[in-house]
């Protein structure tokens, strides 16, 4: 089936008869990553991101753990996610999830993608169809590591306040360095497997999409948010890194002066010994 067929046979959200045709695509992240070696779920339409034709529609696999399916019914999304469940390492519960409505515009000088609205494709080809889930699957994984820090700057806030208003730091020195480790985690995970930054591969082997995926980019806001993000993960992980110098730098002064008092006792006790022995 080709794409024009996609564009006919796919189910339309609008029950008007004269409206444009369109597609439901729906973005999961189903765990940290997916394994789609030797996956076999349909028609190959792409190796990298791995995408077949299921039905009549779209399912697209990204090895950091999200997959976009489009126009399927949501019986057939079920059927595939299920036969995807092998297949994911670090499942999430609930998963995370974004949705979109692309719709068909006839134009391509009219590709755009209005604030909140469906976004608008000249056709329904391959090509910017995997361009459409590059960016749905990279915000969708945004939408979690964006979670996961805000978690992180919930348990540093104490920490700091503790420090702020008492000049105490915690004593919990573990938990300190498992903040460190979500941080670097997330860091990762941003910055190797998901790879927000990078374009995808479709757009070198067709520049002329160049531009909408620039459209896309700014409608999910990929830059801002990336950056946003990694700023917040050097501030979690500075922080981290100051309260643990702080509590180390505490714990040698308790260590210096156990050893001095230590030191101490022994010259007072032969002290004590050379006295005695004099009388």
């Amino acid at each position: 089936m080709n794409a024009d067929q996609l564009a006919v046979s796919a189910p339309t959200t609008s029950p008007r008869p004269d409206a444009a045709p369109s597609l439901r695509i729906r973005a999961l992240m189903l765990g940290d990553r997916i394994n789609a070696s030797g996956l076999e779920i349909g028609t190959l339409v792409s190796s990298t991101p791995a995408a077949f034709r299921v039905h009549a529609g779209l399912a697209v696999i990204f090895r950091y753990g999200v997959v976009v399916l489009i126009g399927l019914l949501p019986s057939e999304e079920k059927v595939l996610i299920d036969s995807l469940k092998s297949r994911v390492i670090g499942e999430f519960s609930p998963y995370e999830e974004e949705i979109a409505q692309a719709q068909l515009c006839k134009d391509e000088n009219r590709e755009a993608i209005q604030p909140g609205g469906p976004i608008c494709l000249s056709k329904f080809s391959d090509d910017r169809l995997l361009l459409v889930a590059d960016a749905l699957a990279k915000s969708t994984s945004l939408a979690r590591d964006e979670r996961r820090v805000a978690a992180v700057f919930d348990v540093i806030e104490p920490f700091a306040r503790e420090l702020a208003e008492f000049g105490r730091t915690p004593r919990r020195r573990k938990g300190i360095l498992q903040l460190i480790g979500n941080a670097l985690l997330v860091q990762q995970r941003v910055a190797g497997r998901v790879a927000v930054a990078e374009k995808p591969d479709v757009l070198w082997e067709k520049p002329e999409l160049d531009r909408l995926y620039a459209r896309l980019e700014d409608e999910y806001e990929l830059k801002e948010r990336l950056d946003t993000l990694e700023r917040k993960l050097t501030a979690v992980s500075e922080t981290a890194n100051a309260l643990t110098d702080i509590i180390d730098t505490q714990r040698s002064l308790r260590l210096e002066i156990a050893v001095v008092v230590l030191i101490v006792i022994e010259v007072v006790i032969g002290c004590v010994q050379i006295l005695s022995g004099t009388h």
